[in-house]
């Protein structure tokens, strides 16, 4: 049937269920295939005595009689198109109509796989060497341009609503990887008269520039779907996104104005609002050395769905920390601040330092105090191993192994069975078993003390104006609002502070 038009990931309804399966529309009938192979179901033109639309969530369902009494229920249709101008071969949106642009050997990251794109009027076309598929643009939600950190590449993100199908794998998402330098020219093959009346202020006639420009340009006029780049956020190197992982996958997540975007596997969109609270927690694997590298990120959602983003360098928290309080979040602390599993509480309290970096002195003590405790504990019981002079039952057997006399070992053992449990000595007062027992290594007064952070300087700075400025405002609002000031300096504003304290540091 070359002259019908076809829909993906169209579900045919029934008493065993739904599959997914595509459909096809023409002058001949209707056609529909169950996805990956099996069962097709034929309707010729003839045999139809009615067709009827019902508007269901998220899409349009066909309901088709036919003259022997059969009746076939079709679901997931973008919308409601106009069946006697079909059937009768009028379709002005066939899939025969000329492709207005193309783009050849595109890489895409999810579904993978490289693939030519046609851009028609109705309909994009991603057309592989194993997989054809048409997306209607009726589906496609959204368009998102994120370039890639200190990478040769930038990612077009087409998100669909509803989603592509392979196999048994639903594609919500479409991640098209271009190469960020590559110039082309590409013409528009519609007549002036189209473009005046349909496409007016949406498309020109030609297009020379970036080739992911040039793409989101020609399928955003054809579309009608907006466009999201990235917002304010820059990561420690002036990128868009941060590195990490999410379920053992490698990616980037991009802060976004109204959310965040994990990239590129699994293509994982979290819309702000859908946010219940964000987490930091520190990094519990890989020992002392690795968890003071890095940091994790805990996104629960109000459905109770959590994302746990692993593996974050440390440079990136501050930048995290200033988006997450610019958004306005609920942010969560790992409870009692000393590492320990108790309940969660607000990290933002009350305090006239709440509009400083509470969290990452938080984690560091952590990574530092676990690193030092097992020395401390170690270096403990190495002193112990002999045997502990407060400790009247080690005494004994470390005397018993010393004499080598098992006979006298066993007696001995006998004889403290039948006497009452020996009391404990008190502990050795001010030098008394100095010598024998080790104590924990009490930290330098005289050490030098960590920097002062470029942020904590600025706040300081700030801090007296926002409060004559916003008298009414509590200290968590002042310090939100500081925290978006921040994000907003440009480094030639944030510098006098990073000089501050850079002296600090060196002093």
């Amino acid at each position: 049937m070359a002259d019908g038009r076809l829909f993906d990931n169209i579900l045919l309804g029934g008493s065993t269920g739904t599959n997914p399966g595509q459909f096809e529309a023409s002058s001949g009938g209707l056609t529909w295939t169950r996805q990956g192979g099996g069962e097709t179901i034929r309707i010729d033109k003839a045999d139809i005595t009615s067709v009827k639309w019902t508007k269901v969530p998220r899409a349009n369902e066909l309901e088709v009689s036919t003259n022997d009494g059969l009746f076939y229920k079709f679901i997931g249709f973008p919308e409601q198109v106009l069946w006697e101008a079909i059937l009768n071969g009028n379709d002005r949106l066939s899939c025969n109509e000329e492709a207005v642009v193309t783009f050849d050997g595109i890489a895409i990251l999810t579904p993978r796989g490289r693939y030519g794109a046609e851009l028609h009027l109705s309909f994009l076309r991603l057309q592989g060497e194993a997989n054809d598929f048409k997306i209607q643009y009726s589906t496609i939600i959204r368009l998102f341009v994120l370039p890639k950190s200190n990478n040769p590449h930038t990612l077009v993100v087409v998100t669909l609503d509803p989603p592509i199908c392979k196999g048994k794998t639903l594609y919500r998402h479409i991640v098209i990887q271009f190469e960020t330098d590559t110039i082309v020219e590409k013409s528009m093959k519609l007549s002036r008269e189209l473009l005046a009346q349909k496409y007016k202020g949406r498309l020109e006639e030609s297009y020379q520039g970036l080739v992911h420009e040039v793409f989101v340009k020609a399928l955003r006029g054809l579309s009608g779907a907006r466009v999201t780049r990235p917002g304010s956020f820059r990561n420690s190197q002036g990128g868009y996104a941060v590195k990490s992982s999410l379920k053992a996958e490698g990616g980037l997540l991009y802060p976004l104005e109204r959310g965040f975007f994990f990239l590129p596997k699994p293509p994982t969109l979290i819309i702000d609002e859908e946010i219940e609270f964000v987490e930091f927690e520190h990094h519990g694997t890989g020992g002392a050395s690795m968890s003071s590298l890095y940091f994790d990120l805990i996104v629960k959602l109000k459905n109770d769905q959590v994302h746990l983003f692993r593996n974050i360098q440390r440079s990136e928290y501050h930048n995290l920390f200033n988006v997450i309080i610019a958004k306005n979040l609920k942010l969560m602390n790992l409870g009692d601040g000393q590492g320990t599993s108790g309940g969660v509480a607000d990290i933002l309290p009350e305090t006239e330092n709440a509009g400083g970096d509470l969290y990452m002195p938080r984690m560091k003590n952590q990574a530092g105090d676990e690193e030092s405790d097992e020395e401390d504990e170690d270096s403990v019981l190495d002193k112990d191993d002999g045997g502990s002079p407060t400790d009247d039952s080690g005494g004994e057997e470390s005397d018993a192994s010393e004499s080598g006399c098992q006979n006298e070992k066993s007696s001995k053992k006998e004889a403290s069975s039948s006497k009452p449990p020996a009391k404990r000595k008190p502990k050795a007062r001010d030098g008394e078993g100095s010598e024998k027992r080790k104590s924990k290594k009490k930290k330098d007064p005289k050490a030098p003390k960590r920097a002062v952070l470029p942020y904590k300087y600025f706040s300081m700075a700030a801090r007296p104006g926002v409060e004559e400025s916003y008298p009414d405002l509590p200290p968590t609002d002042i310090s939100r609002k500081l925290g978006e000031m921040w994000q907003k300096m440009s480094s030639k504003e944030k510098q006098p502070y990073i000089q501050q304290s850079q002296v600090d540091r060196k002093g």
